[in-house]
């Protein structure tokens, strides 16, 4: 076996081993999100009793206002004005909590390859943003614009959402890192942006994930779904996500992938996904 077999089967063991990791990590994510979502409940309930008791509590002050002077008056109804607010602002981002814990329930339960009625706008804004957050723990520094755009009101639809929102995941770290790439040598002027859009079709949907990174050369762009392939250093890539997320288009949900790239321009995912499967 020569040196350069050896090397190449190396990296495929540390490849498979950082795959096998991340799978014990989503069971362990499924575990304590079981965990805390009654927890959060508990927060969530309490401030909505809290909020109807400082109302009662209002309701009797108003009575007894002739009894108070104006200054103790005022005093009260800003106290209570400044306790309504953090009351409503602790239920409104429980509740985002829970939604957030909702969906990574939704895929833990789902059977592989099982197809769910899914609000597409919901699951693609929360990785999008889960994304995110992931690069802002790892790279303190890190801030880039993000653009969404979503069709109201549209109806559930047939995808396997834990293999969906793996594809979302994929393309939207790749585009956290190509921003944080180009934004280290760029002008002053450069805003690191990613922009995401979906479109709503007849007969199929399109989500729409671009960035105005470093870009692809042709070369790049035409290995890009090749297994373990990577442009990434050594340890930050496993060169499995671009072709999973292939994988997951193309022959689970027997859709496409079209990439509009151009080095120094930037980078345009679509996925196109039909509406009606056949299973």
């Amino acid at each position: 076996m020569t040196t350069e077999e050896q090397k190449q089967i190396a990296l495929l063991q540390e490849q498979l081993h950082t795959q096998e990791k991340m799978a014990s990590l989503g069971i362990l994510s499924a575990g304590i999100a079981h965990e805390i979502q009654n927890p959060l409940n508990f927060v969530i309930n309490f401030s909505k009793m809290s909020s109807k008791l400082l109302d009662d509590l209002m309701d009797i002050v108003e009575e007894c206002k002739d009894k108070l002077g104006d200054d103790d008056a005022d005093e009260i109804g800003d106290i209570s004005a400044d306790l309504k607010e953090n009351l409503e602002k602790i239920q409104e981002h429980g509740e985002r909590a829970i939604s957030i814990i909702r969906g990574i329930l939704l895929q833990s339960r789902g059977k592989e390859g099982e197809f769910l009625p899914t609000d597409i706008c919901h699951l693609v804004h929360e990785y999008v943003w889960l994304s995110y957050h992931a690069m802002r723990a790892n790279h303190k520094g890190f801030n880039i614009s993000i653009h969404e755009d979503y069709p109201e009101a549209m109806q559930k639809i047939m995808v396997i959402p834990q293999d969906l929102s793996r594809a979302v995941l994929n393309v939207m770290n790749n585009a956290c890192y190509t921003v944080k790439e180009r934004s280290e040598n760029a002008d002053a002027d450069y805003t690191p942006t990613i922009s995401i859009k979906i479109e709503d079709g007849t007969d199929d949907f399109s989500i729409i994930i671009s960035d105005n990174g470093m870009g692809m050369s042709e070369e790049v762009r035409n290995q890009l779904f090749d297994t373990f392939f990577t442009t990434k250093p050594v340890g930050q890539g496993t060169g499995l996500g671009m072709s999973i997320t292939n994988d997951i288009i193309t022959k689970n949900h027997k859709g496409k992938i079209l990439v509009d790239t151009a080095p120094g321009e930037g980078s345009t995912f679509t996925f196109i996904i039909p509406k009606n499967h056949k299973q």
